[in-house]
Formats: structure tokens, C-alpha cells, sequence
């Protein structure tokens, strides 16, 4: 896919890995719908995206199907056409499944960890991937959805209702790159290892180093390096399908 002037998705674009994105994909002369749950909090990173041609901010919940199809519905009409999506809206809600200590139960993930985790990172996947391939195919648009995954897909301590979603959407882009192929859309996944976002930036020193040690590669990688691969899942049109595994080879 030629980038330039092209109609791109981003949720979860008010910082970390959503910011790094849309700059990215602004300086490539791509038109911006930047995507969270508060509105004003993207602000930030519609600044940092001059560069692009268009950028206009909305605020919705994934999680929720009313509001996803408003807004879909919304951004076809401030923009005129859709031809990609970046599925990144995400958050944790880390807790051991069960926790016992001398023989006693401490503590145990509670339902609403589960299912708020599985609300925005699993359902809001589905939500977004769902009225974004319904509008490109009306518009004739041969787009791509790239769905952020995690190499937490394969499984991580305390995180249970985390690891289910970031697998559960890689399984979704394989599944649409089947589905959605006959319309000519394409899909894919990134995984990202351990990223050097805000969220790491705030950890104490001593726990970075600890992280960054088991690393092969022995440093967190780069938000801009994430957005890089999600920009060759658009690029490559015999891309689709796949997952890219961004980690550091902390993944063996």
C-alpha cells in the first residue's frame, strides 16, 4: 500500500506505543483518526503529528459496541474513506490466578480483572476490526487492520486475562486475513517484547536493568521500532495473516 494521504485508524494513540504510530504514520503523509478514551487526552499527540495532511481526535470506549460503531460511522464521514486500522487500545489488570501462603488462599484474579481486561483488549479488538472491514468494504477500500499483540500471547505469570487476549487477537488477524481476503484486505499482528514506554520509564531502575538482563539483545526496544513493523504489515501487500514478533529475541 502506497502510505501517502491514506486514511489511518489508530486506538489507544494518546501515548506510548498508539503516539509513536501516529508519528510515524503522519510523517509518511498518512490522514489521522486518533483514537482514545478521553478525547482531550490525545491532544499531545495530535500536536506531534503536524506533519500529517488531516489529524482529527475522538474519544470512545472500545469495549463498547454503540460507541465503536458511532465512531467508525463518524470518521468515514469527517474523512471520506478508511484504509487502515491499528487495533492498540490496551490495558493490565496483573494478578496471579491463585495466590496461597502456608496452605491459605490470599488472593485469587477476581472476575472483574478478568473481564475488564478482556473487555478493551479482546472485544474491543473484535469491535473495531469488525466496523472497520464492514466500512472499507462499502467504501471498495483494499485496506489493513494490524492488531498489537504481545509476546505474552504465549503465556506469562500473572497475567491470565492478559496473555488470552493478545492471543486471542493474533488468532482474530489470522482469521480476518481468511474472511477478508476476497475484498482485498489484509491483516497482521505485532508482537513487542518489553518496550521502552512510559509506563517501563516509570519503573524503579533496579527492576529495568533486571528486565533488560534476561534480554538477548540486552536493551527494551524502541516504540518506533514497533511502529516500523506495523508500517511493512501496510507496505507489503502480499503480507497478511502473520505475526511479527518484535522482542529482542527475548522470545526463543
Amino acid at each position: 500500500m502506497e502510505l501517502n494521504n491514506k486514511v489511518v485508524v489508530i486506538t489507544g494513540a494518546a501515548r506510548g506505543l498508539g503516539a509513536a504510530m501516529a508519528s510515524r504514520f503522519a510523517s509518511l503523509g498518512c490522514r489521522l483518526a486518533l483514537v482514545d478514551l478521553d478525547a482531550d487526552s490525545i491532544a499531545k499527540t495530535a500536536a506531534a503529528c503536524e506533519s500529517a495532511p488531516m489529524v482529527k481526535t475522538y474519544g470512545a470506549n472500545v469495549a463498547s459496541e454503540p460507541q465503536v460503531e458511532s465512531l467508525f460511522e463518524k470518521i468515514v464521514a469527517d474523512f471520506g474513506q478508511l484504509d487502515g486500522l491499528v487495533n492498540n487500545a490496551g490495558i493490565t489488570r496483573d494478578a496471579l490466578l491463585v495466590k496461597f501462603k502456608d496452605g491459605e488462599l490470599v488472593s485469587k484474579m477476581t472476575l472483574e480483572q478478568w473481564q475488564t481486561v478482556i473487555d478493551v483488549n479482546l472485544t474491543g479488538v473484535f469491535l473495531c476490526g469488525r466496523e472497520a472491514a464492514q466500512h472499507m468494504i462499502k467504501l471498495g477500500s483494499k485496506g489493513v487492520i494490524v492488531n498489537i499483540s504481545s509476546i505474552s500471547r504465549a503465556g506469562n505469570m500473572g497475567q491470565t486475562n492478559y496473555s488470552a487476549t493478545k492471543s486471542g487477537v493474533q488468532a482474530m488477524a489470522v482469521t480476518w486475513a481468511k474472511e477478508l481476503a476476497r475484498y482485498g484486505i489484509r491483516t497482521g499482528s505485532v508482537a513487542p517484547g518489553f518496550i521502552n514506554t512510559e509506563m517501563v520509564a516509570g519503573m524503579k531502575p533496579e527492576a529495568r536493568e533486571k528486565l533488560t538482563a534476561g534480554i538477548p539483545l540486552k536493551r527494551m526496544g524502541e516504540p518506533d521500532e514497533i511502529a516500523s513493523a506495523v508500517e511493512f504489515i501496510f507496505r507489503n501487500d502480499y503480507f497478511s495473516g502473520r505475526v511479527i514478533e518484535v522482542d529482542g529475541v527475548l522470545r526463543l
